[in-house]
């Protein structure tokens, strides 16, 4: 049975207890604050009946209690399932009757916790008697699934963070401003700095000035972010006086950060974006490497060690290196199934491969590029257009910030190509000036044939665009 992460955590606070564990704004804890009151509200869990192997949902923003009410839970041995703050009532009523949890806790349940000298001494046998996570993914279409993740996942997933993609050290300060009940924030911002020593800089919620503040008030070494956040701190007034001099690294995940970005942003900034792909269900099996300065504008990176790739046709037959096809991941740190969820569970798990529903290639030395949604693909006339590519495109057009698009039944074609942007501030381009755009640039069957201007995308609370809504709308 494997080592419940817990006991990784508490040897990092038994080697290092009086370094601060968590800082925000007007407070810090050490680590040993940090694991006294996680063993004091374990307590309190204990006496209100959960046990080891019971389910608890915890819905908590990025403040101190969120990591406090996760460890209690893993000393004890139950199975946290992270729920973002954000979500509707009716959304968090739909995920809390597919858990069934033994208890929901929340921030008030946790913020008046004052763990004196003795409080959460006790020393906890907790075995795995259960999985680590549970975490909720809405994916593209129909109701939330509860992904499934081991103890071992989670702390091979989390060696792999702080050592080849972040290169932590215990002097790191990092920075999480990412929503820490998804995999993304709860990883990259937190488990991983906690894992070897490091201090996390909590940001209750993101703005630019949020963001630019902290870095300086904590001297943050590395932001993990997603491109969203970095596209608007570069278009910050208060970016022209920061002081971003004690970063060392920036950490995409989550959606796609296009490489036209990533230049920008080392441009203006100096500080390196290390891009990756990952996803609820994997964590992060592909990504560039701290260590690694070389990049390709196109690939999202290789493999990181202990994962194994391969490209395969509708058949599941590997396809000859340099083709296109799904990209099938094995990884230690894969979920185990999708609580109540067998058949979608056996939909994309396959002998120990995990189906990702993308299209990619993956060249001789190693790096795998996004060739686009194998469900999104948008099959027009007989012609496959692949989303990434069109908005690609639009991007490149001086005004455009952002660019998503879908494909939408057509009674002729079978489906049509649909695009969705917002504008650069202070700039100004129509729907027929875009769409021309990508005609003089785009074979005839990829060009959008209806383009619309938002304030905003839709966006989930990770920044992955909401095509499913874009879709409804259209």
């Amino acid at each position: 049975m494997a080592e419940n992460f817990a006991r990784r955590l508490e040897a990092s606070a038994r080697r290092t207890p009086e370094k601060p564990a968590l800082v925000w704004d007007g407070g810090a804890l050490t680590f040993d604050e940090l694991d006294r009151r996680a063993g004091a509200f374990a307590e309190i869990l204990a006496t209100r009946g959960v046990k080891p192997g019971d389910r608890i949902a915890l819905a908590i923003g990025n403040h101190w209690a969120f990591a406090v009410g996760l460890l209690a839970g893993w000393k004890l041995g139950a199975t946290v399932a992270p729920l973002d703050t954000l979500l509707k009532p009716e959304e968090r009523a739909d995920i809390l009757a597919d858990l069934a949890p033994a208890l929901l806790v929340q921030e008030a349940d946790v913020g008046g916790l004052a763990a004196g000298p003795e409080a959460g001494g006790a020393t906890w046998a907790s075995p795995s008697a259960g999985p680590a996570l549970i975490l909720y993914t809405s994916g593209s279409t129909g109701r939330p699934k509860g992904a499934v993740l081991s103890h071992a996942a989670l702390a091979l997933a989390n060696e792999s963070w702080a050592g080849p993609v972040m290169a932590l050290t215990p002097q790191d300060i990092v920075l999480a401003t990412l929503p820490l009940a998804h995999s993304l924030g709860l990883n990259g911002a937190l488990l991983s700095p906690l894992l070897v020593g490091a201090t996390t800089a909590l940001v209750d919620r993101f703005t630019p000035q949020a963001v630019i503040e902290a870095i300086r008030r904590h001297r943050v070494t590395v932001f993990p972010g997603v491109a969203t956040m970095f596209r608007r701190v570069l278009d910050a007034a208060e970016l022209a006086g920061a002081d971003l001099s004690s970063v060392r690294l920036a950490v995409s995940g989550a959606a796609p950060c296009p490489w036209e970005l990533a230049a920008k942003w080392r441009a203006r900034t100096g500080i390196r974006i290390v891009r990756g792909y990952g996803m609820t269900e994997l964590f992060r099996p592909i990504s560039y490497r701290a260590a690694d300065p070389t990049e390709s504008p196109d690939a999202i990176g290789r493999a990181v060690p202990g994962v194994e790739i391969q490209i395969v046709d509708d058949a599941g037959r590997p396809v000859p290196s340099g083709e296109a096809g799904e990209l099938w991941i094995k990884s230690p740190s894969a979920m185990e199934s999708y609580i109540n969820a067998p058949a979608e569970t056996r939909e994309v798990l396959v002998e120990g491969w995990f189906r990702t529903g993308d299209l990619a290639t993956v060249s001789a030395d190693g790096l795998v590029t996004i060739a686009g949604r194998k469900r999104e693909r948008i099959l027009r006339g007989g012609y496959s257009v692949f989303p990434p590519e069109v908005e690609a495109v639009l991007l490149t057009h001086s005004a455009v910030a952002e660019a998503a698009v879908i494909g939408v039944p057509h009674p002729e074609l079978g489906e049509d190509v649909v695009a969705f942007v917002t504008l650069r501030p202070g700039l100004e381009a129509g729907p027929d000036e875009l769409m021309a755009y990508c005609k003089q640039r785009l074979a005839a069957f990829k060009y959008p044939r209806q383009l619309t201007v938002l304030d905003t995308l839709p966006r989930g609370a990770t920044g992955k665009v909401l095509k499913s809504r874009l879709a409804r709308s259209s």
